[in-house]
């Protein structure tokens, strides 16, 4: 408010495990600021994970976070906070349904506000009723949205029906911080798949088709092929390198080898 980006704080609308949000009037728009909590009140302590392979351009940064001190805690945190407002931007560009941002001071940041049909605050997915068709348009919708992520380089990390808001239009994610980069980011294809498989549970309640799908080994899989494209068709079914084995089939192959084995032998033998 001092510094003139927000003319009026109208209420609070959620307070989460790493932020506080409010709506409230900016430029003359309702909007809502997203207030970042401090490391010690903040319920989100498993950052370990999502911290690797983030790149810190000052390199007193980087030694102070390494070393753990007090201005290396805090950078951490300007990384943390930062990360989100640097995902919104990139997954804005690339088509992805995020909350547009506007402006980020001092652990602010200010962003669109998501408004249902009768223009207040959006539903989280998790309190909206679905039937077995919405349920398998939105499913289809975040995994498209999922994609396109991943070809613009992120992977959520924590997506869920908490992480999704539903507005007139469908599905929108939310909460980046603890975005990752997919290529710097060892665990990155385990993250993708904790993403994809809470998106599957949740939508196989009303849709239970989608709980036998393996959308996450099939897009990991052509991500790492080099094939993946924001318009590609998936089939839910993974069919590359890492294929359910047959074991019967192998255990035929085999024995009828090694019987062939036998009788080429004997065939000598008797020659």
């Amino acid at each position: 408010m001092h510094d003139g980006l927000v003319d009026e704080v109208i209420r609070s609308l959620k307070s989460g495990k790493e932020a506080a949000v409010y709506v409230v009037r900016s430029e003359g728009v309702i909007r809502c600021a997203k207030v970042y909590k401090d490391a010690n009140k903040r319920g989100f302590h498993s950052q370990t994970l999502y911290r690797e392979g983030r790149q810190v351009r000052n390199s007193r940064q980087a030694r102070a976070m390494e070393k753990g001190s007090r201005f290396g805690r805090q950078a951490q945190e300007d990384v943390w906070q930062n990360t989100e407002v640097d995902a919104l931007y990139r997954l804005a560009a690339a088509g992805v349904r995020v909350p547009q941002p506007y402006h980020f001071l001092d652990g602010v940041l200010l962003m669109e506000l998501i408004t249902d049909e009768d223009g207040d605050a959006a539903p989280r997915l998790n309190d909206v009723e679905l039937s077995s068709e919405q349920a398998l348009e939105y499913h289809g919708v975040l995994i498209a949205n999922v994609v396109k992520m991943l070809c613009g380089g992120l992977v959520h990390g924590d997506l869920s029906e908490f992480n999704v808001l539903v507005d007139a239009h469908g599905p929108v994610i939310i909460d980046l911080p603890q975005a990752i980069d997919a290529a710097a980011n060892n665990n990155a294809a385990r993250m993708l798949a904790r993403d994809v498989s809470n998106l599957a549970d949740y939508f196989g309640r009303f849709a239970p088709e989608l709980l036998s799908t393996s959308y996450d080994q099939e897009i990991w899989y052509l991500y790492e092929s080099g094939t993946l494209t924001p318009d590609v068709k998936l089939t839910g079914h993974f069919k590359g390198r890492n294929q359910e084995v047959d074991l019967e089939s192998i255990l035929r192959e085999i024995d009828d080898a090694r019987s062939e084995a036998i009788r080429r032998q004997q065939g000598r033998e008797d020659e």
